[in-house]
């Protein structure tokens, strides 16, 4: 397969400065969990950012950020006003229609909803847009490649080869169509036994490490598991938010550091 050029179609977003896709080969990883605790860290740093719900089929992001039920309404301008929790503006299908219906939309339909999101929403001025995507290598993904330049990608995983398998399709994927790779975030990497100070491993140990090594790709950080990130999930409060100085909380601020140097 020849790998797409899709620079052509490409258009900026007024106002905004760097677009950056938050991707995984598979579910289950964690990315939008990733997604979200990633923007409030950039946010903790004093930068503007938003974040964009791009999995229409799934959307996460209402309740990971404590949203669930609200809508978004149309400004002076008819352009979709974001909302805005821990200083990030957010976007998501997920207020614009009830969390219990099902989306069912063909690529056409999922191109032009992909555009009203990127142009049609009252981003305002942003330092970093975040697009949460859904996993895989589809319609969606391909679809914001070709509408707005991308900044790079990063690709989340947890430790084992079943996720490294389809974490190499998806960085093959964003190679194809000339996006930047800034590197993979390990999600679930390890935990403490609780009353204690060893790190056991939840998964087996695949060859993620030693496969961005011969590639020269980064490992942006390792993430730990820990309930507290998985019940900030729940109760839509992220965990650099409801303990900043937890080790999780740490590790996503770390990857926000990184981000900003590359």
């Amino acid at each position: 397969m020849a790998a797409m050029n899709p620079f052509e179609q490409q258009r900026p977003i007024e106002g905004i400065g760097k677009i950056i896709a938050v991707s995984s080969g598979k579910g289950g990883v964690g990315k939008s969990t990733v997604a979200v605790n990633l923007a409030a860290a950039l946010s903790r740093k004093g930068l503007r950012v938003g974040l964009l719900d791009a999995d229409i089929y799934g959307p996460s992001l209402p309740r990971m950020s404590g949203t669930l039920h609200q809508r978004v309404e149309l400004n002076d301008q008819k352009k979709l006003q974001p909302l805005e929790r821990f200083g990030v503006k957010l976007m998501s299908i997920g207020y614009l229609i009830d969390e219990d219906l099902a989306v069912v939309w063909r690529g056409p339909m999922l191109f032009k909803a992909m555009d009203q999101f990127l142009r049609d929403v009252e981003w305002g001025e942003l330092d970093y847009l975040l697009i949460d995507l859904p996993p895989g290598t589809g319609d969606i993904q391909l679809s914001i490649a070709q509408k707005v330049p991308l900044a790079g990608a990063i690709a989340v995983s947890t430790p084992q080869n079943v996720s490294l398998t389809d974490v190499k399709k998806a960085i093959d994927m964003w190679a194809r169509v000339h996006v930047p790779i800034l590197g993979v975030i390990e999600n679930m990497s390890w935990m403490i036994v609780p009353g204690t100070k060893e790190k056991i491993q939840l998964f087996p140990k695949g060859q993620l490490d030693s496969w961005l090594t011969e590639r020269g790709l980064a490992k942006i950080g390792e993430i730990p598991f820990h309930p507290s990130v998985g019940l900030g999930a729940e109760a839509g409060i992220p965990v650099v938010e409801s303990d900043p100085t937890g080790d999780e909380a740490n590790a996503f601020v770390t990857i926000a550091g990184r981000l900003l140097e590359m």
